[in-house]
């Protein structure tokens, strides 16, 4: 699948060699996406790093390359701040196809593609929330974590990712999560996004995360899902629509026959072009 004409990559680019970005965000949770309709960019760990850098580079929780897949559908090519891979990222997605729909490169309506962890679809208008696609959703056994030395007991939930989703009955701002907490490797051997969640509602949570590979960020939509997933089974139920609050805004997890859906905003900051001495980042 090729970019349609008067993509932002031309729009953002225009010069042959340079690096067009976009910065966006998903309730502020934020990447830098690098527009790569010929394929030819690779978003190294270095780069990403570089790029993610809040004081020396554009600043992120995430970069995502965005180029055709090779079958008609485009790659959510994504790494963590620190460089690491990730499987998949819901708020990362939903920015990834607006950006694809405002740029001109798919029309709106459902848009197929293909992530690490899976293909994936996005549903969405020329304006207003996206909604994902997020596939199966497993909620699995009982861990638990360790937070400022305190132990907190937790389950385990697999959203193509790892999750260990920690339900505690005071207010989740009080904990400590500028470390990364400690987890059981043997559950978590690649590591795990760790929840912190109170039910504040029927159907309604609030949490915070500390998301493998970053630290703690505003939102994680695949946290978000995980977390719809461990209410749902805590109430002895496997299907239904959660609201989720974290500390960026709102979303909505719908889980149906074990597999999810995420809606949500997404919205696109800035776009520009790179200097020159990111062509030496690789």
């Amino acid at each position: 699948m090729q970019p349609a004409t008067g993509s932002a990559e031309r729009s953002v680019d225009g010069a042959p060699g340079k690096i067009a970005f976009v910065k966006g965000h998903g309730t502020e949770n934020d990447f830098v996406l690098l527009p790569d309709p010929d394929g030819a960019l690779e978003l190294t760990a270095e780069l990403t790093r570089a790029l993610c850098d809040r004081r020396a580079g554009l600043g992120a929780d995430g970069a995502i390359r965005i180029a055709p897949d090779g079958v008609g559908r485009f790659l959510m090519d994504y790494r963590n701040a620190d460089g690491s891979l990730a499987e998949m990222c819901g708020n990362g997605a939903r920015v990834f196809a607006r950006f694809l729909v405002d740029a001109g490169w798919a029309p709106p309506g459902r848009i197929e593609f293909t992530t690490r962890g899976g293909p994936r679809w996005a549903e969405l208008g020329p304006t207003g929330d996206v909604t994902i696609g997020m596939g199966p959703v497993t909620v699995g056994g009982a861990s638990t974590a360790s937070i400022a030395g305190v132990e907190i007991k937790g389950v385990a939930v697999d959203v193509g990712n790892p999750h260990l989703v920690c339900t505690v009955e005071v207010d989740p701002s009080g904990f400590d999560l500028t470390m990364r907490p400690g987890i059981d490797r043997k559950v978590f051997p690649e590591g795990a996004n760790v929840e912190i969640v109170r039910a504040i509602g029927p159907d309604e949570v609030r949490m915070r995360v500390h998301e493998r590979g970053v630290g703690e960020t505003r939102s994680c939509g695949t946290g978000t899902v995980a977390v719809a997933a461990a209410h749902l089974a805590a109430t002895g139920r496997s299907d239904g629509t959660v609201r989720v609050h974290v500390p960026g805004g709102s979303v909505t997890v719908t889980i149906t026959g074990g597999t999810a859906t995420l809606a949500g905003p997404a919205v696109l900051v800035a776009s520009g072009t790179l200097g020159e001495k990111w062509a030496a980042v690789r």
